[in-house]
């Protein structure tokens, strides 16, 4: 069968041969419909992130797909059940307490494997393999774009994190500032903006008008924030401190500039994942802020089941304008250069292995 792996640090996705897989005791063979590709299958590409299999001299790309039960083999799906994978699985050595309990997104870095970005193979293939308890059910009518099941569960965990943090008091927030205008950053921001919660959102980039991503923003109802104009650490003084900040740029210096920009009582969710980088900060001032305001951060990262079964029904909700300009792209195995392109004009871009 064909798939898309990269061999090496710094080479490009290529189509490579593979043996169509066998499914094993409890485990279901999916036909692959649609791959998404996002801001970590091009670090795994850099070589910044993830690594293959031990052993193997390649790593099969892909860990946001959607894809159709082929054969069930006993698990209780039947076929033609449209499904989407989660990304962790067991490590070589085996289980442990965070798998047993159902909360494999809880696992310490090292207690895992992720399908498509450290040590497992993706699923950017025609056929992939699944336990059946890594499968979560697909409403047919979303098939065409089951793959953002995936980056939307993981911002569904970062708010349930973030509200489970503010449990202890009455927490009403009403403003949020989304950090990055990638794809993650406009599905958080347009499902801050459908949840009815925030009166008043923005998003922050790098970008010169016109620029679709700008557009998608305002469109939402929400305000863009270029940052070469003003900085995370004075956006409070520019508009206004905010009650939650969803960090989704990697950039090390927004982690601590959150800390400015949060409301008192506010959170900040953490979800990009930054590269070594010294640098000076004001470890006073900043621990004073934490205290004498009552503020909190997050790290978050990968998601679970249930993550991905409320993605599912967030998906749902989400406005079919927005869902057609946040996807620039749906390509075949021979067009591997348009689907991973890095211009401002591609958003978000999915691999297409079949149709439903």
């Amino acid at each position: 069968m064909h798939a898309v792996a990269v061999r090496r640090k710094g080479s490009s996705p290529e189509v490579v041969e593979k043996p169509r897989p066998e499914p094993g005791p409890q485990e279901a063979l999916i036909r692959t419909l649609r791959v998404g590709i996002d801001g970590t299958d091009h670090e795994v590409i850099e070589g910044s992130h993830g690594g293959s299999p031990a052993g193997e001299d390649h790593l099969v790309l892909g860990h946001e797909a959607v894809g159709v039960v082929e054969d069930p083999n006993g698990t209780g799906f039947e076929a033609g059940d449209v499904v989407v994978p989660t990304v962790r699985r067991t490590p070589a050595s085996g289980t442990n307490e965070y798998f047993e309990r159902g909360q494999p997104d809880m696992a310490p870095d090292g207690e895992y494997v992720e399908r498509g970005i450290v040590g497992a193979h993706g699923f950017m293939s025609e056929y992939f393999t699944s336990p059946a308890d890594c499968l979560v059910p697909v409403p047919r009518e979303l098939a065409d774009l089951g793959f953002l099941a995936e980056p939307i569960s993981i911002s569904e965990k970062a708010f349930e994190h973030a509200f489970a943090s503010r449990s202890a008091f009455d927490w009403e927030p009403d403003s949020a500032l989304v950090l990055g205008n990638g794809s993650l950053g406009l599905l958080t921001l347009a499902m801050l903006v459908g949840s009815e919660q925030f009166d008043r959102c923005y998003c922050l980039g790098r970008r010169d008008r016109p620029d679709p991503t700008i557009d998608i923003i305002e469109q939402l109802g929400a305000t863009y924030v270029d940052s070469r104009e003003t900085a995370v650490a004075e956006f409070p003084s520019v508009h206004e401190p905010v009650d939650f900040v969803y960090e989704a740029t990697g950039y090390a210096k927004h982690a601590f500039d959150t800390i400015d920009a949060l409301a008192p009582n506010g959170v900040g969710a953490l979800l990009g994942v930054p590269t070594d980088w010294e640098f000076e900060v004001d470890g006073g001032r900043l621990h004073r802020e934490f205290v004498l305001h009552n503020k909190a951060l997050v790290g978050c990262v990968n998601s679970n089941t249930g993550h991905f079964g409320a993605a599912v029904d967030r998906l749902d909700a989400l406005p079919d304008a927005f869902l057609d300009d946040l996807v620039t792209g749906v390509y075949g195995l021979d067009e591997l250069d348009a689907a991973f392109a890095t211009d401002d004009s591609t958003i978000k871009t999915a691999v297409e292995f079949d149709a439903i």
